[in-house]
């Protein structure tokens, strides 16, 4: 499925997406360090809520980190690791993604009967 041009995500900073409903709460968020990218599902280890959910920017200001707005967990980019917060230890939920001629593309998940 194709998300969005890789310029539409800032380098050192992020977007939410809905891939739903559109009075859903966004469920993937996604990420940008120059060239690279990165995608997780909206969604805090700690309480299961949405990372933006009180604030909808999710990306530190000097863009090095994600960050639950409700309880400031830090996660890294590359593998969505948190470093420090409630959820220490724990990662958040990557979603695979392909840029394809400067667009950035969700995978499809494969069938496990198939």
């Amino acid at each position: 499925m194709d998300l969005c041009g890789l310029d539409e995500v800032a380098d050192g900073a992020g977007r939410a997406f809905r891939l739903g409903d559109e009075a859903a709460v966004p469920d993937l968020i996604v990420v940008r360090r120059g060239d690279h990218v990165w995608a997780y599902a909206n969604n805090c280890p700690h309480n299961h809520i949405p990372l933006d959910l009180l604030h909808p920017r999710f990306v530190t200001h000097d863009g090095e980190w994600i960050v639950c707005s409700t309880h400031e967990a830090v996660f890294r980019f590359e593998d969505g690791h948190c470093e420090d917060g409630p959820c220490k230890g724990r990662s958040l939920e990557p979603v695979a993604i392909t840029v394809i001629a400067g667009r950035v593309h969700v995978d499809p998940v494969p069938d496990p009967d198939a």
